[in-house]
């Protein structure tokens, strides 16, 4: 694979536009599967966007080339947007994402491995992701393989103590090959992160745990490809990305509101938000 260093106007107007395609494929999953979590899925869709068109080396025909890079979504609700991801470049069939999260669909409501080609692992209960990650780093490391493990969490999922335990394990075996997102939209489930347990400062702790740290600025897709695109930026420190990301982005009535976490929009909403994204 090769790596496109800097990204043109062009470039970056065309990673918009299918940014913009898959929030209207989330809403629409959402809306007709009567599912929630819609807030947390349009806040990592730029993340998404640039991992798999120019950061991720794994391919829709050969999902487990040995040598390949692994992505875990470690917040697994945020699923449809995933989803919607993997079907934009070519992992899964567009048609699946209309039985999103319905009796015999091959896409629930939370990441599976089992059904959907792309997702390396079942995830959805907080605080998983980043401990199967450090293993998995670590076993490349050891047996002289060259696959980098990305792994994206949420904020509200670094409230558990496993997550913790995995930084300080990543940093102490120097696990360069390892690259963590973490969406930074600053709401969980029933409140605001600050209110809830407040994680600042946040870019400090993880550099205390001896991970390199970068922090970008909300949906910026040069930002978020500059920042993804070399790995490892240091040798022998694990790579730790904070995405200050906005809850429910794309959608005004959606962005920073808590309702959206669980919230399925009804129809007057549904036309509302597709309105606006288009």
């Amino acid at each position: 694979m090769v790596l496109q260093l800097e990204l043109s106007i062009s470039e970056i107007e065309s990673y918009e536009r299918v940014a913009s395609r898959v929030r209207r494929s989330i809403l629409e999953m959402i809306t007709g599967s009567g599912a929630s979590h819609i807030g947390t899925s349009f806040s990592m869709v730029e993340l998404l966007v640039v991992l798999y068109e120019s950061v991720l080396d794994i391919e829709p025909d050969d999902v487990e080339k040995p040598d390949r890079d692994w992505f875990l979504l470690s917040k697994g609700h945020g699923c449809a947007a995933l989803d919607a991801v993997l079907a934009e470049f070519g992992f899964i069939p567009s048609e699946w994402l209309d039985d999103f999260y319905q009796n015999g669909s091959y896409l629930f409501g939370h990441a599976t491995h089992k059904t959907t080609p792309g997702i390396e692992v079942s995830t959805g209960s907080l605080g998983h992701g980043l401990p199967m990650a450090t293993g998995m780093a670590l076993a490349a490391n050891r047996t002289g393989r060259k696959n980098r493990i990305f792994t994206m969490l949420c904020d509200g999922e670094c409230d558990e103590g496993s997550v913790w335990e995995a930084a300080l394990f990543a940093g102490h075996h120097q696990l360069d090959n390892m690259i963590t997102i973490i969406d930074y939209n600053k709401i969980q489930s029933l409140g605001r992160t600050a209110d809830v347990l407040d994680l600042e400062p946040f870019a400090d702790k993880w550099e205390s745990f001896g991970w390199d740290v970068i922090s970008i600025d909300r949906h910026d897709v040069k930002a978020v490809h500059e920042a993804l695109i070399m790995v490892p930026s240091s040798s022998g420190k694990p790579l730790c990305v904070i995405a200050h990301t906005i809850k429910g982005k794309g959608v005004s009535f959606m962005e920073n509101n808590v309702l959206w976490h669980y919230r399925t929009p009804d129809q007057n909403e549904y036309e509302a938000a597709m309105a606006e994204l288009k």
